[in-house]
């Protein structure tokens, strides 16, 4: 294989793929036969009413839970079988709705807690490569008060995470899931709970990061911020993937509408 051949089909691989897939709890399906790609480099909104299976769908792509069947793929590898924190490894990360920090840890140590890969993680190197530990210590510190200008809150670098507001939270958490230089990243409502200020900071941020060739994957509600924001649009409904499209085309689809509004369109 050439290596134009081998360049484009790299292109063409997805970053994140779900093929079938289906989630059972007991009687109940959460997740039933769910297919999609998430293309390199683009912003993809999942939607749906309350219960559609968002969630549950996060759970199964971040490894969380473990899918009944079918397979998840990430750049082209399965990793159906693999636990969360193999994914991260593998350049996967996840936010969450209500972003937790440790609340008595700075805001730089909070971020730096997610650097992967770290000699100083063994406890046998930090007797044997001190040197070696203390400069990795110092690059992700650097690294952390970068990724804390990166998302405007740098001037709380040294302050601890419980004196942030829900949206300075959401602003640490994207910081802190960037340290760990992820390919893609699962978005788990990032404007609930957000004012209007902060929303629009958030929004800016996805975007910077977004041009630096990372790829997103977004739950949320607000419609105003998915339409802005994302270059195509998901939509679950009772656990099944009821449209595919852009945003215009999926606000003007009378199946979405009923899955919101409970009526026909």
């Amino acid at each position: 294989m050439s290596d134009t051949t081998e360049r484009q089909e790299e292109i063409r691989t997805p970053v994140l793929t779900a093929r079938n897939v289906l989630r059972r709890f007991g009687g109940l399906v959460a997740v039933n036969n769910v297919s999609f790609d998430v293309r390199p480099g683009e912003i993809l909104g999942l939607i749906g009413p309350n219960g559609a299976g968002k969630t549950t769908m996060f759970d199964l792509l971040a490894g969380s839970i473990l899918p009944t069947s079918g397979e998840i793929l990430l750049n082209g590898v399965s990793v159906s079988g693999e636990a969360a924190h193999r994914r991260i490894r593998r350049g996967l990360g996840r936010t969450f709705q209500i972003p937790r920090p440790l609340p008595n840890l700075t805001l730089i140590e909070n971020v730096m807690l997610a650097a992967q890969g770290q000699a100083g993680e063994k406890l046998l190197a930090n007797f044997l490569t001190p040197r070696r530990v203390a400069a990795e210590e110092r690059a992700a510190e650097i690294r952390a008060v970068e990724l804390l200008e990166l998302v405007t809150i740098a001037h709380l670098a040294h302050e601890p995470a419980r004196v942030l507001s829900g949206g300075q939270r959401k602003l640490l958490e994207l910081a802190r899931v960037m340290m760990a230089d992820p390919a893609i990243i699962l978005l788990d409502e990032p404007a609930a709970g957000v004012n209007a200020t902060l929303l629009e900071i958030i929004i800016d941020r996805i975007r910077d990061i977004n041009a630096r060739g990372i790829t997103f994957l977004l739950i949320e509600h607000n419609i105003d911020m998915v339409t802005r924001l994302c270059h195509r649009v998901l939509v679950m409904a009772s656990g099944q993937l009821l449209r595919e499209g852009t945003p215009d085309e999926v606000a003007r689809d009378p199946r979405v509408i009923e899955a919101y509004l409970g009526g026909t369109a």
